[in-house]
């Protein structure tokens, strides 16, 4: 049954009647000592001891692995497929049972209290690409139902580029003429396909969390219409301060918190800032802009690199001059191809402040600096994750 009410309205008339306890109590947030920690996207470490040092209580976990695929052209794509990303969630599912002392699989809600209250993290398993769900609809996408066994609970609709479910954020933009008869790039903003219609059915069903990050702006906003539970964008930024493919526009945040859902920024600094040195403060900026636009139910923080950080920035005592180079062949591929943004040259990779195993505590911190209210803080380090998972997930 389609949705009859806003969800974002609905969230803040049970948030003003004091009975947010059916998604996850803000009232209870307020009364522990520690703060709930959520993160939208890391990777499970190898040390499996940074899990307590983040202080991070749960996160979506990316266990997704890819497959070299050779192109008809003679060159090679990656892909999220099927059986890479089958034996993938397999070892995960492994390794979290082999470490109950530490780990946590999540699959409902009280996972995440249940790992707070224990000095445990909670995992919930996520794969950034349908890719991974090869079968056919006729099938029933059984594939699907595969995941799910082995403990999927969030799955991306797509990486960067486009595949037969969504438009990508990257899918390479056309040249066309102006009055004046100068090239100007115009992104091929792809849509939603009739089979991505089909998967969002199935993931409602199977109550998997959709994740439009990497999307095109269009298919999000597609997503958006034929979801009936919130949808999320687990790690992002926001267009409006830099324009940039992979950044998403205004529309496309209000649409996805208009679900229910939430937009979570993550720690990519050449997609936070185009100033030379990046800073927590430009981190900030994003996240208050996401407050504005779609409210303060609707943002979160998400990472993308591992809980202690970019490793390679890491190696380099975050040395960003030095780091960029290995993002530059890349940069450049794209800008040949006329994507939104890339005619800019990065400059650095992250912020160092915040390329650190304690980048939860440093980020609250900053928060409360920036004048954000000990209940806004709540909501945007982990309640909002709490709520959308206790939505959709149960």
């Amino acid at each position: 049954m389609k949705r009859e009410l806003n969800r974002r309205q609905l969230i803040k008339a049970i948030a003003a009647g004091g009975v947010l306890s059916q998604f996850g109590s803000f009232s209870a947030l307020a009364t522990q000592t520690k703060r709930l920690y959520i993160d939208g996207l890391c990777f499970l470490p190898d040390d499996l001891t940074d899990l307590k040092a983040s202080n991070i209580d749960a996160y979506l976990c990316d266990i997704s692995d890819i497959e070299a695929i050779k192109q008809p052209d003679g060159t090679t794509n990656y892909k999220r497929t099927y059986q890479a990303c089958m034996r993938s969630i397999s070892k995960a599912l492994t390794r979290v049972n082999d470490n109950p002392d530490k780990l946590i699989l999540g699959t409902s809600s009280s996972d995440i209290t249940r790992a707070h209250n224990t000095g445990k993290t909670a995992v919930f398993f996520q794969i950034q690409g349908a890719d991974c769900v090869e079968n056919s609809i006729s099938s029933g996408l059984s594939q699907v139902d595969e995941f799910y066994d082995k403990g999927l609970r969030a799955l991306q609709l797509t990486h960067h580029y486009g595949n037969k479910f969504s438009g990508g954020a990257l899918d390479n933009t056309q040249s066309t003429d102006d009055a004046l008869g100068n090239k100007k790039s115009q992104g091929l903003n792809k849509p939603l396909t009739q089979a991505g219609k089909q998967l969002i059915t199935k993931l409602n069903d199977k109550r998997i969390l959709v994740d439009v990050s990497h999307s095109s702006p269009q298919s999000a906003l597609d997503t958006a219409k034929v979801s009936n539970s919130p949808i999320v964008q687990s790690h992002g930024a926001v267009r409006a301060i830099v324009n940039h493919a992979r950044c998403s526009p205004d529309e496309v945040i209000k649409a996805i918190a208009d679900t229910g859902g939430l937009f979570g920024i993550f720690m990519m600094s050449f997609w936070l800032t185009n100033d030379k040195i990046p800073t927590t403060e430009h981190y900030i900026a994003h996240l208050k802009h996401v407050a504005n636009v779609a409210g303060i139910d609707a943002v979160a923080i998400a990472n993308d690199y591992p809980l202690t950080g970019q490793n390679n920035l890491l190696k380099l005592n975050n040395n960003n001059a030095a780091g960029v180079k290995q993002y530059l062949d890349w940069w450049h591929s794209l800008r040949a191809k006329n994507v939104l943004g890339y005619d800019i040259e990065p400059v650095h990779v992250v912020i160092p402040e915040l390329n650190h195993i304690h980048r939860m505590k440093r980020i609250d911190s900053a928060l409360a600096k920036s004048g954000f209210s000990g209940s806004d803080r709540d909501k945007i380090m982990g309640g909002n994750w709490q709520r959308v998972l206790k939505e959709v997930l149960g």
